[in-house]
């Protein structure tokens, strides 16, 4: 009589899973992304969780069913974000996002497409990422990004289906539970220029990074020191000096 195997008597953690599928990052770009992503977000999200609780997955697993070997059972966006959930776990970093272990699932996850897309877009049931995010992990928002496209196709999981979100009149794709809108800049950061995907807040105002609020600051103070020169200069003329 064939038996059924036994079930783990206790679920593995974060800790005793693996955290890599041992695959290269597919490209150079990849990295920047993320970070241009993630740094220009973070005022929002410090704004959203004042305590601190929020979580962002970069090209990191999502456990989200157990099998043999492990890493089968887990898809690893490019970059994702979990709100209402500790930035770590026991004191340790997250390794990997165990759903079993979490619950919450991800509010939206984005995938960089290398190939073609068709891996990104593979609904075939238990394996396809597409699949996996709409009918098992169940992401809300889910954005597949085209560098070589300038393109961002965002679905939202309406009723159980992803429908694809209509672009508003900016060509952004709101993201309403976090008040931003998601789409391309064409523009040059870490001295690569390429059509970027970037976060923008509702009045359609780009988020920035530091080193471009930085940046900015720099040339307000520029502007408004040109503008006291001027104004030294216009004094002098009259015959007046200025620092009297």
């Amino acid at each position: 009589m064939k038996t059924i195997p036994e079930l783990p008597k206790t679920l593995p953690d974060h800790t005793q899973l693996p955290e890599s599928d041992g695959t290269f990052v597919k490209n150079f770009q990849e990295h920047p992304q993320s970070i241009l992503l993630t740094e220009s977000i973070e005022p929002i999200l410090q704004q959203l969780h004042p305590d601190g609780y929020y979580a962002i997955g970069q090209d990191s697993g999502i456990y989200w069913r157990l099998t043999d070997p492990p890493e089968r059972g887990a898809e690893a966006p490019d970059w994702f974000y979990v709100a209402n959930v500790p930035p770590t776990l026991d004191g340790q970093m997250r390794r990997s996002y165990v759903l079993w272990q979490e619950i919450v699932s991800p509010l939206i996850a984005l995938e960089f497409v290398s190939g073609n897309g068709s891996e990104e877009r593979d609904s075939t049931p238990y394996q396809g990422k597409f699949w996996v995010y709409e009918q098992a992990i169940r992401i809300p928002f889910y954005g597949i990004y085209e560098v070589e496209q300038a393109r961002v196709d965002v679905y939202h999981l309406l009723e159980g289906r992803y429908r694809l979100l209509p672009a508003n009149d900016r060509g952004h794709y709101p993201i309403e539970p976090l008040g931003v809108e998601l789409g391309i800049w064409q523009g040059r950061y870490k001295n690569v220029e390429l059509p970027w995907l970037r976060w923008w807040d509702s009045q359609g105002h780009l988020l920035l990074t530091g080193e471009e609020r930085a940046e900015q600051e720099r040339q307000r103070a520029e502007r408004a020191e040109g503008k006291n020169a001027r104004l030294r200069e216009q004094l002098r003329a009259l015959g007046i000096e200025p620092e009297t």
